[in-house]
């Protein structure tokens, strides 16, 4: 098992690792729609917010030898139920074709720093 990070998607806020690598997955846990340059929230407007988290996931997933089309599962949490359909839709842009993961949209009261939308996910190596 190793611990992996990027400088280029958020530090954990916690006690916690931004993904670990085992046999052969990664699995990241939950991102945020903070910009990794500035530690500031993107935005307060939820599709804004969904694709910094889709861009945060994207970096950890490239430079771990992985992409977007070696993901298994995928969980969102929203702030709201209301913002689904733009969520879908944002989501949508990042998988192409059969390259569909698993995935589970549940909402919750609170997510970290206020934030509308998380997602965590877990992929394969690509080696």
């Amino acid at each position: 098992m190793k611990r992996f990070k990027t400088d280029n998607a958020p530090a954990a806020i916690g006690p916690y690792a931004q993904a670990v690598i085992h046999n052969g997955l990664i699995y990241i846990s939950g991102q945020i729609p903070v910009d990794p340059a500035t530690g500031e929230i993107v935005s307060d407007d939820v599709k804004d917010q969904a694709h910094q988290v889709m861009k945060n996931l994207g970096a950890i997933l490239q430079e771990s030898g992985s992409g977007y089309h070696m993901v298994i599962k995928s969980s969102i949490f929203l702030k709201s139920m209301d913002d689904f359909a733009d969520i879908n839709q944002i989501y949508g842009q990042y998988f192409q074709g059969e390259n569909l993961p698993a995935r589970e949209t549940v909402e919750v009261s609170r997510l970290p720093k206020d934030v509308k939308i998380e997602i965590s996910m877990i992929a394969a190596l690509l080696h």
